[in-house]
Parts: structure tokens; C-alpha cells; sequence
């Protein structure tokens, strides 16, 4: 039997589904994954590889909507569908569950799953009444189409999953499962002390780690550290992320400018956060909307407490009050009164980061999460 993974991107099939796919290659399953450049990473390639996975190489470009390079990435995963003749795919993120499910009912894949991983920004303001650009209906009825032919779709959180009914991108036919996120493996992801200074005394730290992009609430952070370092210069905001090719990206001066008048330290893009994750004390997301954002749940695990945005996927990581706080989207001030009520309380920083961790092993622990995926697909 063959399981077939569809990515657009080779690294995510390891940090976000290498567990899933280790849990079902143990089931006896053979793994195929389909993804784009795989020279542009060697190394997961090489990885995957020695796991003993098959990999596939597939024209496709992450963002931008040239029709043609799209219908030459439906005809490359149909025909190496057709080849790997798989009898099971799961597709993650928008190309992948729009061309692959197609391909993969093309070419008479008995079984075919979708996972609804985030929404981007194919569904801005969508759901505050704007008119819906030409562009946004385009890809809203491409994944209404892809979706009909899809046996069960997962979301990662329940609001996405709303949004897609009330657009009707679901039929109401069509089995839907809201799965808790991409999990996190709570055991490389263990509780750490928090930071302290030369003197030993509690360092206050906080952490935002992100693709910068304007959506993930990146301006918003530096604003509320520029506002909060005014009266309180040695509280650290630190910053871990890289500039994506993304519409939504923000731009390098804008980044220079933050470094340059030191309110945020600024570590680039790390392979392993775990590290930056340490150094923190207060782990913040100020997105605009999300799937589940797995740097919440690993910091989470990490035993440190939390404020992000009451938005779609955010809202479900926080207990109000209990392991951090929930903020308004887009809203600065919300971000410096929740962050002046930890400079205020620094007793809240333990007992939240503490609540963070009972959460994280109760409802997103990735054995768990797999374990639900694998029964909703039939592979347990």
C-alpha cells in the first residue's frame, strides 16, 4: 500500500508532517512525496531519502498565478501520480490541494484527503463583507472544484472551516474534520528555564518568530516594542523570521530600520527555534488569522505563557487570563497592555508558562493529533 504526501514546500514535510509520515511508514505504508526545487534543499531531500521515503520532483511556483504554469503543474502530478499509483494522498497548502486533489482524482486515487493549513491571503477581508476580487473568486472556485472531488477535508481550526461552508468551497455532502493543528512533539520541545541576567534575576524577554509578512502582525510587534522600550529599556524584544517572496512580505528598510534603532534583536531564520525559544520569556503572534500556528504550541510546550491575536486558529492556543492573552487583531495598544501586564506582574510569566505546557500535552501533543488524522483517513 502507498501513502502520497503533496507539498509546495520541501522543508514543511518535515518540521510539519515528519511525524504523520513516520506513524503511517510504521503502519507498513511505502511514503511517495511530491514537492517542488529539490535542489534548492538538499538536505531534507537527503533526509527523506534515508528515511526511506520516495521523493518526486514537480514543476510548481509557490506564489503567483501564471494559468500556464498552473496547468503544467496539473499535468506534471497527474502524470507522476499515474505513475507512483498511489492508494492514498493527502495535500497540504493552496497548490497542492487544489492541482494535486485533481490530478489525484484524474488518475483514480481511491482514497483523497485535503488539509486546510491556513488561509492566506486568497481570503483577506473575505469574511467582513468586501467584494471579492477577481482574483479571489478564481482561486475560491478552483478550490470548490478541487474539494468535490476530495473524500474528506481537514481543517485546523473550526472558524476555517465556517468561512469555507458559508462560501460554499464545501458541498454540505462532504466530510469535514477539525483536527488540532499540526501537533508538537512535546518531547523535543521540553519545558526550559527562563532567561535570566548577569545577576541571575528574571530577565523579561519577549518572542515573535514569522515569516515577515505584514499579516503575521510583524509592524505591529515592533511598534509595541518601540512604544514599550520608552519606559522600560531593558525589556528585549526578540525576532526570528526571514523575508518571503510574498505579496504580503514587508520590506528590508522596514527591517533595517528595527535593528538599527535597537528595539527588537533581530536572529534571521533558524532551522531550530528552540533556541530563540529559550532566550524568551513571553512568546507573542499578533496574526491576522492562522491554521494553528505551530510556534504558539511549541513555545507553549516550552512552558512559556502567551499573547496572540483573538483571530481564527489563535484564539483556540489561549485560555484568556489562564495561559496568556488573547489582543485584538491589528491592535498595538491591546499588544502593549497585555505585554505591561507581565512588566507589571512577572509573577504571571511562570504560572502561565506553566498552564501552557498542561495545554500543549493534553490537546496538542502530535501523537495525538496523527493518531486522530490516520483513523479519519483509514490507516489505523
Amino acid at each position: 500500500m502507498k501513502f502520497l504526501i503533496i507539498s509546495s514546500f520541501l522543508p514543511s514535510v518535515l518540521n510539519f508532517r515528519g511525524k504523520l509520515l513516520e506513524a503511517v511508514h510504521q503502519q507498513g505504508y511505502e511514503i511517495h512525496i511530491i514537492a517542488p526545487d529539490l535542489a534548492s534543499f538538499p538536505a531534507e531531500h537527503e533526509k527523506l531519502l534515508g528515511l526511506g521515503y520516495y521523493v518526486h520532483e514537480v514543476s510548481m511556483q509557490r506564489t503567483g498565478t501564471n494559468p500556464v504554469a498552473d496547468l503544467k503543474t496539473l499535468g506534471s502530478m497527474y502524470t507522476l501520480i499515474k505513475k507512483i499509483k498511489p492508494d492514498y494522498v493527502l495535500s497540504y497548502t493552496i497548490k497542492p490541494v487544489i492541482y494535486g486533489t485533481l490530478a489525484a482524482w484524474l488518475a483514480r486515487v481511491p482514497n483523497r484527503y485535503a488539509l486546510i493549513t491556513g488561509l492566506g491571503y486568497a481570503f483577506q477581508n473575505v469574511e467582513h463583507g468586501s467584494k471579492r476580487s477577481f482574483f479571489q473568486k478564481v482561486v475560491h472556485g478552483l478550490y470548490q472544484q478541487a474539494l468535490s472531488h476530495s473524500h474528506k477535508v481537514f481543517f485546523q481550526n473550526p472558524d476555517d472551516l465556517k468561512l469555507f461552508q458559508d462560501l460554499k468551497l464545501v458541498k454540505p455532502h462532504l466530510p469535514t474534520v477539525v483536527v488540532n493543528g499540526s501537533g508538537v512533539n512535546v518531547t523535543d520541545f521540553n519545558v526550559l528555564p527562563l532567561p535570566v541576567n548577569a545577576e541571575n534575576n528574571p530577565r523579561l524577554s519577549f518572542l515573535l518568530i514569522a515569516r515577515l509578512l505584514g499579516d503575521k502582525g510583524v509592524r505591529e510587534y515592533a511598534e509595541a516594542a518601540k512604544l514599550i522600550k520608552q519606559q522600560h529599556s531593558e525589556v528585549e524584544f526578540h525576532l526570528v523570521g526571514w523575508i518571503d517572496e510574498n505579496p504580503a512580505a514587508i520590506q528590508q528598510s522596514e527591517l533595517d530600520t528595527w535593528i538599527a534603532d535597537s528595539r527588537l534583536k533581530y536572529w534571521g531564520k533558524l532551522s531550530d527555534v528552540r533556541s530563540a525559544i529559550a532566550e524568551s520569556s513571553i512568546y507573542v503572534l499578533p496574526s491576522y488569522r492562522e491554521g494553528t500556528p505551530r510556534t504558539v504550541l511549541e513555545a507553549m510546550a516550552m512552558g512559556r505563557a502567551i499573547i496572540t491575536t483573538d483571530a481564527p486558529g489563535c484564539r483556540e492556543t489561549v485560555i484568556q487570563g489562564e495561559n496568556g492573552f488573547l489582543v485584538e487583531v491589528k491592535s498595538v495598544t491591546g499588544l502593549v497592555v497585555a505585554m505591561q501586564e507581565f512588566i507589571n506582574k512577572p509573577e504571571l510569566i511562570e504560572q502561565m508558562g506553566q498552564r501552557s505546557r498542561e495545554i500543549a500535552l493534553h490537546k496538542y501533543d502530535v501523537h495525538q493529533v496523527n493518531r486522530h488524522m490516520m483513523q479519519e483517513m483509514g490507516l489505523i
